[in-house]
């Protein structure tokens, strides 16, 4: 006899709730250090870079808290279908 289990994911509470705080984190290191980022990210050269490596830290951080917000809330993307021909 076979047991039906119940397949539900786990929703990702620990990881939102992590991704958050780096994210609100990073928000309030770059508000509160402004004069500092703006000193690096304007001497040219190598340092040229810094903003764009900046904006990617923003992105994946925020990025990854946001699509475990979405998932916490049971919003997920839309399955393609395969067409039949």
């Amino acid at each position: 006899m076979s047991v039906l289990r119940n397949r539900t994911k786990k929703k990702p509470y620990g990881a939102m709730i992590i991704g958050g705080l780096a994210s609100c984190a990073l928000y309030a290191a770059l508000l509160m250090k402004q004069d500092v980022v703006n000193s690096y990210f304007s001497l040219g050269g190598a340092y040229a870079f810094l903003p764009i490596a900046t904006a990617f830290v923003f992105s994946f951080v925020h990025g990854s808290f946001t699509g475990n917000f979405w998932t916490v809330l049971g919003v997920e993307a839309a399955k393609k279908k395969k067409e039949v021909h």
